[in-house]
């Protein structure tokens, strides 16, 4: 009978551990996620609040306002079945970030906006930002943020209420990934095992 390579049986049992911790660190992260969602949930109801100059992601869903200087650009991202999101980057007059407030939604691809600002009345959500789940989950930025405005300027549909869907909470889903991950490895491997055996 051959001997078990003792290198391989490492790497592979690392490989295991580490698909094993992710897995636990997904359950992890569900715990984690449920507890966020909670919070955003009683944001909904919670009083109105000015909209935070830099992104903090406690406040997501709660209602606030800010007010626009002047509108420096605008943005149409997809909305689904709504169309497109109407962006406007707004020239809010203090130091650091501006403010991001989506103004409503419409089906045409060519709309250019002429709304001048003024004092927005809304709620908090993120805003788009083109990253990959991978990539939202490894950079060190926070998400940024934006509002969303009660009342859309004219010639444009009112935006939808909050949802705590659009929050993904696939966790559990990618724990089960991992550890199904971290068995077919070891199955594979001890297969390989016993082909390794002598024919009589």
């Amino acid at each position: 009978m051959k001997r078990i390579p003792i290198v391989s049986t490492i790497i592979v049992a690392l490989c295991i551990g580490a698909m094993i911790a992710l897995g636990i660190w997904q359950l992890e992260r569900k715990a984690w996620k449920e507890a966020l969602l909670e919070r955003y949930a009683a944001n909904i109801h919670k009083s109105e609040i000015a909209f935070p100059r830099f992104p903090d992601q406690s406040v997501l869903f709660r209602p606030a306002s800010g007010f626009c200087l002047e509108p420096v650009s605008f943005d149409l991202e997809g909305a689904g079945k709504a169309g497109y999101r109407v962006i406007a980057h707004c020239r809010t007059g203090a130091e650091g970030p501006g403010m991001l407030v989506q103004l409503g939604t419409t089906r045409d691809p060519a709309y250019r906006p002429h709304w001048r600002g003024g004092e927005v009345h809304g709620f908090i959500s993120h805003a788009p930002t083109h990253r990959s789940l991978i990539g939202e989950m490894l950079s060190p930025a926070p998400q940024p943020l934006l509002l969303v405005a009660n009342t859309p300027p004219d010639g444009l549909s009112p935006n939808g209420t909050p949802e705590l869907s659009s929050i993904p909470n696939n966790h559990f889903s990618y724990a089960v990934q991992w550890f199904l991950f971290a068995a077919i490895a070891l199955v594979i491997y001890i297969l390989a095992l016993r082909r390794r055996r002598p024919t009589a």
